[in-house]
């Protein structure tokens, strides 16, 4: 079954609309390069539209009723949008579902060491990453200090213009010989991913002759007690996360596509939120759920395993009048949702590994994967085929572009997503996202096409499932 590709077919309006959806795309890639920082955007955004806070709601025994629009947050890393429709939450919702976190290298919580004159943070890499590709890049480091006191302070460095950027050193080719024999896999080791952050040593101070112990260490530390007023323990209450620096960008000469970091799966997040947003009087209830953790098995409190989403939805039905266990069951057994996250885009220069009758393109719209997991289905959701017509209905609906693929070939590898979680309460699920390329590197590739297409399925679905 062959599916078209979309950019010949869209008349001036749309490539307008395409253009617009891009550009508030990029801004919140660019904004939100951590779960921390997509929460917070979303919040922001969510209050623009008239979303109001649960807790607010819980503290002033508010009333929620029809086409009210309520948010909650966890720890500021996973977020629930939902837009109360006129049918009864408990004859479910229509769930949009999808990750905030991404692969990166983190920061360990005894980081900073010196050798030989140069200071450096030791890390941990978080997710699936090849580590040969995230050598000799300027890197920048997003996260929080939290203080003793209760302070909470951001950091952000290595974003603006005139930051300092950081960088994990590799070995010149002149000396790689035996480097160059080793697998990819071990030809960057673990350990071997510290953070290069600073080579000058502390100063001398006037009058003192005695040569300062670790002195490009200390002078790293000075300089973190003047822009943080932190101490060296303060590492070990901090959440440090190393991103690659700069923003995304327009890719290819024709601008069709969309480079930047962390599209796996903020390209879906973001995506189904905006289409959350732009829906507003709906029968049933919508809802959105961004969560962490995914890139790790979706553990956590702020994972997709969690009780953080039944909870909520618990709270709300209370907040809506005559709360009981049965109505919180019945509400999640009867929804219908999208596991977005994203799609192996075929790439012809590595065909190899892909099944091509059954691959994500690029410019084909949104991707379906009735299945995922890996070899013999193992670890997936396996969605019935009664809700993909259903699914195909709404969309054709509002001429959705869309297509069905698997992720490589049958004994090539796999993936999961969070689908198989919430299919457990018994509700209709699919694995849904876009098309990358470059899946989990440092810069992923994605299609304008495909992100518009994405949202406007997002939309369809709330509308008409």
């Amino acid at each position: 079954m062959e599916r078209k590709n979309v950019w010949p077919a869209y008349d001036q309006n749309q490539l307008t609309e395409l253009d617009r959806i891009n550009v508030l795309y990029k801004a919140c890639l660019d904004e939100g390069k951590t779960e921390r920082e997509c929460v917070k955007t979303a919040v922001r955004m969510a209050q623009e539209k008239g979303y109001r806070d649960i807790r607010e709601l819980i503290r002033n025994q508010a009333q929620v009723k029809t086409g009210d629009k309520v948010y909650a947050v966890c720890m500021d890393k996973s977020i629930v949008l939902f837009n109360i429709g006129t049918r009864p939450l408990e004859e479910g919702m229509n769930i949009l579902g999808a990750h905030i976190d991404s692969p990166r290298i983190d920061v360990k919580q005894n980081p900073l060491y010196e050798s030989d004159e140069f200071a450096y943070l030791d890390t941990h890499y978080y997710g699936g990453i090849k580590k040969y590709q995230w050598v000799t890049l300027p890197l920048a480091i997003h996260g929080v200090i939290a203080k003793k006191d209760g302070e909470v302070v951001t950091v952000n460095i290595g974003e603006k213009d005139d930051d300092p950027v950081f960088a994990v050193t590799d070995l010149l080719v002149h000396l790689a010989s035996k480097q160059m024999e080793k697998k990819a896999s071990v030809v960057i080791e673990g350990e071997k991913l510290d953070l290069l952050i600073g080579s000058r040593p502390l100063d001398k101070l006037e009058g003192v002759e005695k040569e300062e112990k670790e002195a490009v260490k200390q002078n790293v530390l000075e300089l973190l007690k003047d822009y943080y007023d932190m101490e060296e323990e303060d590492f070990v209450s901090a959440e440090l996360e190393i991103v690659p620096a700069g923003k995304s960008r327009d890719c290819g000469l024709d601008r069709s596509m969309v480079i930047g970091y962390g599209q796996d799966d903020r390209v879906c997040a973001f995506t189904s939120l905006f289409a959350m947003l732009d829906t507003e009087a709906v029968e049933k209830t919508s809802c959105c759920i961004l969560v962490d953790k995914e890139e790790i098995g979706s553990v956590g409190a702020t994972g997709m395993h969690s009780r953080f989403f039944e909870n909520t939805v618990a709270e709300l039905l209370n907040l809506m009048g005559g709360y009981s266990d049965l109505k919180v069951r019945r509400a999640l057994q009867y929804s219908k949702m999208l596991s977005s996250d994203v799609s192996a885009a075929y790439d012809p220069m590595f065909a190899e590994v892909f099944e091509k009758r059954s691959s994500a393109f690029f410019s084909k719209g949104l991707v379906f994967n009735k299945f995922t997991g890996s070899r013999g289905k193992s670890g997936s959701n396996d969605a019935n085929a009664e809700y993909l017509a259903e699914i195909r209905k709404a969309l054709d609906k509002d001429e959705v572009a869309y297509q069905f693929a698997e992720l490589g070939r049958v004994d090539a590898g796999g993936g999961g997503t969070i689908a198989y979680i919430m299919a457990n309460y018994g509700m209709e699920v699919i694995d849904s996202g876009v098309a990358v390329l470059c899946m989990h590197a440092p810069w992923e590739i994605t299609s304008k096409a495909d992100v518009y297409e994405a949202y406007k399925g997002y939309k369809a679905f709330i509308k008409y499932m």
